[in-house]
């Protein structure tokens, strides 16, 4: 588990967390990500991938900025599959996938200090990446998305709930496809929390949208809390 955080933290921390990078909104990212921090999101992940995403110092340039805004609302800052700029930027944490370096390898790099997020499809990759040091599993695609070139077929909530059923403890995201109107069901499917990129990059009102979104992830646990 990271040093600076424990388990109750990191889900709190995934209740509405944000991903985006300069190719997944109209604007500019730091106005969006702006309105997204106002509107409540709980964590935000730098991820500049895709056609057209920017590169060398550009691509440092923006980090640096976002980390900013992240640090002054405090919200956690995480860099997708990019360690050498997570570090450059004193990030919280990274964030890879399957088809990046293994998360053993990144564990290593970054210490026990910083949140290390790992992708899983299935209940075998989410074992082993908790065995190699993940501290949270962004689990998904959970409904059809566009907003990942390389995204896998829509698994659906249930494949959160085998994660669950095969004894996986540690906090998880749902991921792909979720809005305001379907985020209830990947919460009552054993997620912690939902990540988006365009419910909230794309909507014309970013911080309404990201409000919204964490009302109802909130309102899905307290619900099952009730339920116990």
């Amino acid at each position: 588990m990271a040093g600076s955080f424990n388990a109750e933290q990191i889900r709190e921390m995934l209740r509405a967390y944000f991903i985006m990078g300069s190719v997944n909104c109209p604007g500019q990212p730091a106005e969006v990500l702006r309105q997204a921090i106002a509107g409540g999101i709980t964590l935000f992940q730098y991820r500049e991938k895709g056609k057209g995403a920017l590169q060398g110092d550009a691509r440092l340039e923006l980090a640096r900025k976002l980390r900013r805004l992240c640090r002054a609302s405090s919200v956690p800052f995480i860099v997708n599959d990019d360690i050498e700029l997570a570090l450059a930027v004193d990030a919280d944490g990274v964030h890879v996938g399957q088809e990046d370096e293994p998360a053993s390898n990144v564990r290593r790099r970054i210490g026990p200090g910083m949140l290390l997020g790992v992708s899983a499809h299935d209940a075998e990759e989410a074992e082993r990446a908790v065995r190699e040091g993940a501290d949270y599993l962004g689990v998904g695609p959970i409904y059809a998305t566009g907003s990942k070139e390389d995204a896998k077929a829509p698994a659906g909530p249930e494949v959160i709930t085998r994660i669950r059923e095969a004894g996986i403890r540690v906090p998880i995201v749902g991921i792909g496809g979720i809005t305001a109107g379907n985020a209830a069901e990947v919460v009552r499917a054993g997620a912690d929390g939902v990540s988006v990129i365009s419910a909230i990059s794309l909507a014309a009102n970013p911080a309404a949208a990201a409000s919204e979104l964490l009302d109802a992830v909130r309102k899905a646990i307290f619900q099952r809390q009730e339920r116990g």
